[in-house]
């Protein structure tokens, strides 16, 4: 396990960059366009990147980027 220390600013920067790229991976799993198995990527790529958010965000913020629940989960 890692750990480091930021100061106030940089835990805002950082969620600002996390929710961005949480935003952009929810667009595009939702553009018909993209073939499955690589929405199938997208999807871990979009449950790691939220537990990094789950770690500097609080619940309330992590609440409105909760992965769905379907059916292959």
């Amino acid at each position: 396990m890692l750990g480091f220390l930021i100061n106030d600013e940089e835990q805002k920067e950082m969620e600002y960059l996390i929710k961005r790229e949480l935003e952009e991976l929810l667009m595009d799993m939702d553009d018909h366009r993209i073939d499955q198995m690589v929405k199938t990527s997208m999807k871990a790529r979009y449950q790691t990147i939220f537990n990094l958010y789950r770690r500097i965000a609080s619940k309330e913020d992590c609440m409105k980027y909760m992965p769905k629940r379907t059916g292959d989960q």
